[in-house]
């Protein structure tokens, strides 16, 4: 939402920056911790499929790409953008396999 605010000059680069940074370092801790706790429960399948997007995000972070910086925000924009979405929408699948794993435990569980 903040890049398309700053896309349409909503909102200064640096309001953009600053919003978006306050929340990379809680994302990248909420999915290692995640990608931990299935690891702790024996979900292997779902450890594995958040495996990528937890190298993706220490490597962001060991490089020191994970922060917007406020005088290049307009020149990634559209990098931004898509690295975004696509974020989102490897969330959202996480999110239907987590689901869907649940209520298939939840009715093998009925069955006994």
């Amino acid at each position: 939402m903040c890049l398309a605010d700053l896309e349409f000059d909503y909102i200064n680069p640096y309001d953009s920056s600053s919003r978006i940074n306050k929340v990379v370092l809680p994302e990248f801790i909420l999915q290692g911790i995640l990608c931990v706790f299935y690891l702790l429960t024996g979900h292997w399948v779902m450890a594995l499929l958040c495996g990528p997007y937890l190298y993706y995000n220490v490597r962001l972070y060991t490089q020191k790409k994970h922060l917007v910086d406020v005088t290049e925000i307009f020149n990634m924009l559209p990098r931004e953008k898509k690295q975004r979405l696509f974020k989102l929408g490897y969330l959202v699948l996480l999110l239907f396999f987590s689901l869907f794993w649940m209520i298939w435990s939840t009715l093998e569980d009925m069955d006994d």
